[in-house]
């Protein structure tokens, strides 16, 4: 169980790692506006937990064995057939949700920030 649970996380890490590697690039790209760049960073972020909420609510439903956390399991520790969509489904579900909750807090600080700036940006004027 143990081991499902460590290729689910790492699985869906991987996968969000790609994802915030583009936002940050796109907030490279705009950084001339700092202001701008915090804005879309934290939309984009917004719509990454978007994503990964609805991929965890069809986790369970997903066929294991196309899953890239079943491929990731040595063959000894794959469970049994008749129990791994269920264990597999629950183990993706709690590592989507776990993402989505701390991607979720990274969109609220970026949109925060965006709020900030133009009166930061305001008193040093």
């Amino acid at each position: 169980m143990q081991a499902v649970e460590q290729a689910a996380y790492l699985s869906v890490g991987r996968a969000c790692g790609f994802g915030a590697l583009a936002i940050f690039c796109s907030m490279v790209g705009l950084s001339y506006d700092p202001n701008l760049a915090a804005r879309s960073g934290g939309l984009l972020t917004m719509l990454m937990t978007a994503i990964l909420v609805m991929r965890a609510l069809s986790a369970p439903r997903r066929p294991y064995a196309k899953t890239e956390t079943w491929l990731m399991l040595e063959v000894s520790q794959r469970p049994s057939a008749h129990v791994a969509q269920q264990v597999i489904g629950l183990a993706l579900r709690d590592a989507y949700f776990w993402y989505a909750r701390s991607t979720a807090t990274v969109a609220a600080l970026l949109l925060v920030t965006a709020l900030v700036l133009p009166f930061l940006v305001a008193m040093m004027e």
